[in-house]
């Protein structure tokens, strides 16, 4: 799993955070998750997640599989196990350096698109997806698979936009710290395949959606921008995100502000029938790597203590609060006895002030390990925090993540400009500290690992 684990395996607390990472992003595997939840028997067809979709395979006579994101081939693979040749043809789009790219599993191509922004390769495939949508007809069954990563890859401008402004507006977001929500409100209202437009194509096709979410609380209209799921945003909300964080991109301005005059159509609310009644299965979340990383943690006879699947704000911000539980437990027990694992998930950002590398849970770590360090009556001393993004790419970088100790920053006035300038990956990386796992194939978002050994004498 980890590239460099020798690098980290140093003491037996730092080999239970690399063994609970490790487990938490198996966990999260898109191909097994998929394949517990579907069932074919006497020609139906069985998702059960949260609620459960039977389908009659007889009353169609094609099914298409249709989306897009980092865990889409492993979805892919779990329903080409179980429909085989009833899949009549498809298509998702990855990043371009998937290993399935420019290929095809059964009937379904898998092709290249951009992440974190849209390429012109990306907003192609997705013109040849919505061909697909487009053709379907009452006797089609479109399944619709979404994970994370799939907003930046099914780049369809809306209008007069093209992939550049698209590009813009999402990096210009992404950098002025815009959670995800308010990200997706400006993306719905740029594209031809976002918010619901997906239902909208296909129809009047039967569409379900099976999901892997990267997102808190796991909400279909989220996941990926919600192709398939009601958008209860508008344009004069897309408009007010721009206002907030004074973004300057004119084209996309320009379209919302035509939308909002009434000169482009809304994305499908909860009331339009293209899109109410298209169930969502989510497969797989945050929480399914946080139960994976905690039978790993019981497994090696440490308490599992899951402090929440949906932390979001700021990296650096939230980094002092996990550190306090952390330590919190080594003094006094509390919320859990040690030897304990703490663990958590969702999706902090970051606002970039600086031009270093780094992403959100190499910023976490390095708050972190600030943190540890300045804990003047050293009870933080044992303690070994990780995280790391489940898709193996912090941010934009190559580094899934880093892993932390006490010691881990001894120059604290290095960290602290490291910190500001953005460069936390920078800073840790020459501490040996990042994680490096390459592409995983799933993508449920952050998940953070806190050991702790033993109570604190």
């Amino acid at each position: 799993m980890f590239q460099n684990r020798a690098i980290h395996a140093r003491s037996s607390a730092h080999e239970v955070a690399l063994d609970c990472l490790a487990a938490g992003i198996r966990g999260a595997d898109p191909e097994r998750a998929t394949r517990d939840a579907l069932a074919v028997t006497s020609g139906d067809l069985e998702i059960a997640t949260g609620e459960r979709s039977l389908v009659d395979l007889s009353a169609f006579d094609r099914v298409l599989v249709l989306g897009g994101g980092k865990a889409a081939p492993g979805v892919v693979r779990a329903l080409e196990a179980s429909l085989g040749d009833r899949i009549s043809d498809g298509l998702v789009v990855v990043p371009d350096d998937h290993p399935d790219v420019s290929g095809s599993i059964g009937a379904v191509s898998v092709e290249a698109g951009g992440h974190p922004v849209p390429t012109p390769a990306g907003a192609d495939a997705t013109d040849r997806l919505l061909d697909l949508a487009d053709a379907a007809d009452e006797s089609t069954l479109a399944l619709s698979v979404v994970t994370g990563g799939a907003s930046a890859l099914l780049a369809a401008p809306a209008g007069e936009l093209d992939v550049d402004d698209l590009r813009g507006v999402t990096r210009t977001l992404l950098d002025a710290g815009a959670d995800i929500e308010e990200l997706n409100a400006v993306r719905k209202h740029a594209s031809r395949v976002k918010g619901g437009r997906l239902a909208a194509a296909a129809a009047p096709a039967t569409v379900a959606g099976l999901a892997v979410s990267d997102v808190v609380g796991d909400p279909p209209s989220v996941i990926g921008s919600g192709p398939t799921a009601p958008d209860a945003t508008s344009y004069d909300d897309a408009l007010a995100v721009l206002s907030r964080y004074e973004v300057d991109a004119p084209a996309v301005r320009e379209h919302l502000e035509a939308g909002g005059a009434g000169e482009h159509p809304e994305t499908p609310g909860p009331g339009d029938p293209a899109v109410a009644d298209v169930p969502t299965h989510v497969v797989a979340g945050a929480r399914t790597a946080i139960d994976a990383a905690a039978a790993a943690a019981e497994e090696r006879g440490f308490e599992p203590c899951a402090l929440s699947s949906r932390v979001r704000g700021e990296a650096r911000a939230a980094a002092p609060t996990h550190v306090a539980v952390a330590e919190e437990t080594a003094a006094a027990g509390d919320p859990v006895e040690p030897p304990a694992v703490l663990l958590s998930g969702g999706e902090t950002t970051v606002d970039v002030r600086g031009d270093g590398d780094g992403g959100p849970n190499t910023e976490f770590a390095l708050a972190a390990a600030l943190a540890l360090g300045a804990g003047i009556d050293h009870v933080g001393d044992d303690v070994v925090v990780a995280a790391v993004d489940t898709d193996g790419r912090d941010g934009a970088t190559d580094a899934a993540g880093a892993l932390i100790d006490a010691d881990t920053v001894p120059d604290r006035e290095a960290a602290r400009d490291a910190l500001a300038r953005n460069d936390s990956l920078g800073h840790l990386d020459g501490r040996d500290a990042a994680l490096v796992t390459g592409p995983t194939g799933t993508n449920v978002n952050d998940l953070r690992v806190l050991v702790v050994p033993g109570r604190y004498d």
